[in-house]
């Protein structure tokens, strides 16, 4: 097999991600054949040993990986490890029987779909801010959001930090008044091609709305559909392969060896 970037090799066997594992190395915790690995360094998986924090990664060619979605419940944090002791959506995927990691994220408020895979080729093709895959969710906002509101979120917005966003599709599902002391809501579906940190929180914010539900309900082709709370299920390989597609992505990597990537 050809050099390989080190922290590829770390992504394809499902160690971690390949932004991980450049911190990995980059703490001088990953060694090729005894010696600490650098930012840049190549290695071939077929001939040189390589190792984590002292253990040994058995490096496997023809692996099979797994893809998983995920209905996350609020109340959990979308990483791998928290050393604040507060739930991590690790804890709902522990009985998948290997190790997987999140691809993209929710924040501890938010909930709905969360894709989960040990294939780093594809988690990286899926989270590429280039490849723009069409993420769809549900808002609950107060109070009642305003054609103008809206009008400028769809637009795009400039956040807190600056940044404006692209333009947003948005579909008022239902909507209340303000009655009785409530202040009113709009129940939305919105579509949004990048994923900014707590985006549409950020975006309403900005348009003097509260955010009080968020739930992602599709990413591309795939709908959260009937999965319940906590839950998870395999992804089918059309499934797979359609969200590929969306992300303009080529066969997997397994199917073309030595291509440059």
């Amino acid at each position: 097999m050809a050099q390989q970037r080190i922290q590829k090799v770390l992504s394809d066997q499902g160690v971690c991600s390949r932004r991980a594992a450049e911190a990995l190395i980059a703490e001088g915790r990953v060694k090729v054949n005894g010696r600490p690995a650098a930012l840049g360094d190549k290695m071939d998986p077929d001939v040189d040993k390589l190792a984590v924090d002292g253990k040994n990664i058995a490096v496997r060619r023809k692996r099979k990986y797994i893809y998983l979605m995920l209905n996350k419940p609020r109340g959990y944090i979308t990483t791998a490890h928290d050393g604040h002791g507060r739930k991590t959506v690790m804890e709902l995927v522990a009985d998948v029987g290997r190790r997987v990691y999140p691809v993209g994220r929710l924040d501890k408020d938010s909930e709905g779909l969360l894709l989960f895979t040990d294939d780093g080729a594809f988690a990286n093709l899926m989270t590429h801010p280039g490849n723009g895959i069409a993420k769809l969710y549900r808002v609950t906002v107060h109070p009642r959001a305003t054609e103008e509101q809206l009008a400028r979120m769809a637009a795009g917005v400039v956040l807190d930090d600056g940044v404006r966003t692209a333009p947003v599709v948005i579909r008022v599902v239902a909507e209340e008044s303000a009655a009785a002391g409530k202040p009113g809501r709009s129940v939305l579906e919105m579509t949004l091609h990048e994923g900014r940190n707590r985006q549409i929180r950020r975006m309403c914010a900005a348009v003097g709305l509260e955010v009080a539900r968020l739930r992602r309900s599709a990413e591309g082709p795939v709908k959260l559909g009937m999965l319940a709370p906590g839950q998870w299920r395999e992804l089918k390989k059309s499934e797979v392969a359609a969200l590929r597609g969306a992300a303009g992505g080529a066969p997997h990597a397994a199917q073309r060896q030595g291509a440059a990537r």
